[in-house]
């Protein structure tokens, strides 16, 4: 196995490219190898893979208890067509949610345990546009001067995909696709100490708004100059999608975002989201 590291900041490596393994026959020692990468990491991109489900379900299980987007199902599409192959209608809640997903963010953030891993596999993809961009909110984190940590250290914010779908125009049926309604809006911090590596990361994101203590636009404007300035190279890359890679990243640590594409073609992903450990990753309790 090869591990090739993709960026690198003055005080993390962050993403790397993953060869000389194959993912639907995957040892415990091959395991041992991926699950420290990751750890160091953050984003792991594994190439021409062309996992089959069962092996991409038992490689988010290798990390823990999934989460049940879809009942019944462990793993789900993400996509803009239907299962006979149509187009997702442009006004339904699911495609706007897919447009909303184009924003930086970490994934269920807004559900009462936010996830822990996401890995996402691609079978039918754009020929322009579509990638996958992170970023690396460890290294946000370290680059932050020291009034704006001691601003930051205490805080925490609201997250709602209410919120978030407003901010681009869209109002979600209440319970629709998530089982969620406009009052499950849990509070998190906005710096997380990772719970294995002990790192402390910035974790905001497109759905954070309504920090308890500052006024509406005081919190706005904090969220929005924390993000502009987090989401900033050397602290990001993206991923041009080829069908059979596998990208798996961790949630406690990284922001990512869907790029725009022609959405008249397919774009087809399968995704396996990791639940966070209610020890970590539930909301605060107020």
């Amino acid at each position: 196995m090869r591990i090739e590291p993709i960026q690198k900041t003055d005080t993390t490596v962050f993403g790397a490219i993953v060869t000389g393994v194959d993912l639907n026959h995957l040892s415990d020692e091959e395991w041992e190898v991926i699950e420290a990468a990751w750890y160091e990491h953050a984003v792991l991109v594994f190439t021409g893979q062309h996992i089959e489900e069962a092996a991409h379900v038992a490689l988010g299980e290798r990390i823990g208890e999934l989460e049940q987007l879809v009942a019944d199902r462990k793993s789900v599409p993400i996509s803009n067509r239907k299962v006979d192959g149509s187009a997702v209608d442009a006004e339904s809640d699911h495609f706007k949610i897919l447009k909303g997903n184009e924003g930086w963010h970490t994934d269920s953030t807004y559900m009462p345990l936010s996830a822990r891993a996401s890995i996402l596999a691609a079978q039918v993809v754009p020929e322009e546009g579509g990638q996958t961009e992170w970023a690396d909110m460890r290294a946000a984190y370290d680059a932050l001067d020291n009034p704006t940590r001691e601003q930051i250290a205490a805080l925490a914010a609201y997250h709602s995909l209410f919120y978030s779908q407003s901010k681009v125009g869209h109002n979600p049926a209440k319970g629709a696709s998530y089982g969620l309604n406009d009052q499950d809006v849990p509070l998190r911090p906005l710096v997380k100490l990772h719970p294995v590596t002990q790192r402390p990361a910035l974790f905001i994101g497109r759905h954070a708004y309504g920090i308890p203590g500052l006024s509406e636009s005081e919190s706005e404007a904090l969220l929005e100059r924390l993000m502009v300035f987090a989401c900033q190279p050397p602290r990001v890359f993206g991923h041009t999608w080829t069908p059979g890679d596998v990208v798996m990243w961790d949630n406690r640590c990284v922001l990512h975002r869907a790029r725009p594409y022609n959405y008249d073609k397919p774009r087809i992903m399968r995704h396996v989201r990791v639940a966070g450990d209610p020890r970590t990753e539930a909301g605060i309790r107020v």
